[in-house]
């Protein structure tokens, strides 16, 4: 078994795992479950997945092995199916319908595996008025109302990468959906179809937002409120050397040892009084533009104050709270972050990395016992 394929390495080792091969929320998805120790096997289709990205980069498929089945093939859907027969969970991100249309459809796979959890990930749900259409990351939040939410409130939304929707409201709900899932299975011998919808899992995480909303607590308009850059203690400022500095001392102990350190204390009892935030933010951003952000991490540092500096993704890893966790770790040569949460009794590690389409086939015919694939895929 190739290095990807070793059992023995996190609290998933045994599951098996179909990958139908795609871009975005799926592949994190399905990187997740293979950190976690799943013997994920990625369904890879001739020619790529067509996005130009060097596989050897792709490092959300490290901890996979891959296989090529030509899907359009007239014996391609047989192959997945033998996948199918012999996994716990399998994961597509088509637009709805198109895996029923190549053969591979929840119907299909589990007529031969009732114990199958089939995961299905898209933008927009497998039903609805926009079930069919196009999409990506910056629309799906975008109708959710927390695109809305980020930015300044004289300017257009700030864009936050694709972490919002893609992988926090599409791929961790992917995970969250099939793991719970499985627990039925296994209790139950019934597989069933999990629907995660980034515009579903999106909206749930607003949830406490809604809810201090609807009690008065949260205005509907950016900037306008305690956690989303209003309050002038939860921000982000400017310091000398054009970097910048992360604020967010929301309880009274904490804020007075900001404003202490800052050198600001006069302008404490500004806190209490919303009238009084203005003057407080100028304050506040007129000191951290006399120092550089090294020398305010050095005033900070070992502080209650809930100040850190802003740091680059290139920095991030050698920062020292990082660096001693083992947060990022080196493998083939990219820096990449380490798998995540942490076990006491079923470690995790990056064992293998990206995983190269159809470099597996030989392994997987092997160890899953699928014989076809060596004919067809290698």
């Amino acid at each position: 078994m190739t290095a990807a394929g070793t059992p023995g390495h996190g609290p998933l080792t045994g599951v098996r795992v179909v990958e139908l091969a795609g871009i975005g929320p799926g592949p994190f998805a399905a990187m997740l479950l293979a950190d976690l120790g799943a013997d994920v096997v990625r369904v890879d289709r001739p020619g790529g997945a067509g996005i130009g990205v060097d596989p050897a980069y792709d490092i959300t498929n490290r901890n996979k092995r891959s296989v090529i089945i030509d899907l359009k093939a007239e014996d391609g859907a047989a192959g997945v199916l033998d996948l199918a027969e012999r996994a716990d969970i399998l994961i597509e991100g088509y637009r709805p319908g198109v895996a029923e249309r190549l053969g591979v459809g929840p119907e299909a796979c589990r007529d031969r595996n009732p114990r199958l959890v089939y995961g299905r990930m898209t933008g927009w749900g497998q039903e609805g008025p926009l079930a069919d259409r196009a999409g990506h990351d910056i629309a799906y939040i975008a109708l959710t109302g927390t695109l809305g939410m980020i930015g300044e409130p004289d300017e257009p939304p700030a864009v936050p990468a694709n972490l919002l929707g893609d992988y926090a409201g599409g791929s961790l709900y992917l995970v969250v959906g099939v793991l719970a899932a499985l627990n039925h299975a296994r209790a139950t011998g019934a597989g069933q179809v999990v629907d995660a919808a980034i515009v579903d899992g999106t909206a749930h995480l607003s949830t406490m937002i809604h809810g201090m909303m609807a009690a008065g607590g949260w205005q509907d308009r950016r900037r306008a409120n305690l956690l989303d850059g209003g309050c002038p203690y939860y921000g982000t400022y400017e310091t000398a050397d054009g970097r910048h500095m992360a604020v967010g001392p929301l309880e009274q102990r904490f804020y007075d040892e900001f404003v202490e350190l800052l050198g600001i204390p006069e302008l404490g009892p500004a806190r209490q009084d919303p009238a009084r935030w203005e003057e407080l933010r100028e304050g506040v951003a007129a000191r951290f533009r006399t120092r550089t952000r090294d020398e305010w991490t050095a005033v900070f540092e070992g502080s209650d104050a809930c100040v850190a500096p802003v740091l680059s993704l290139r920095e991030a890893p050698g920062h020292p709270h990082l660096a001693a966790r083992g947060t990022f770790v080196d493998h083939g040569g990219i820096t990449q972050p380490a798998p995540a949460p942490r076990f006491s009794a079923t470690p995790t590690s990056v064992r293998g990395g990206p995983a190269q389409p159809g470099a597996d086939t030989a392994d997987v015919a092997r160890d899953w016992d699928i014989p076809r694939l060596t004919k067809d895929g290698g």
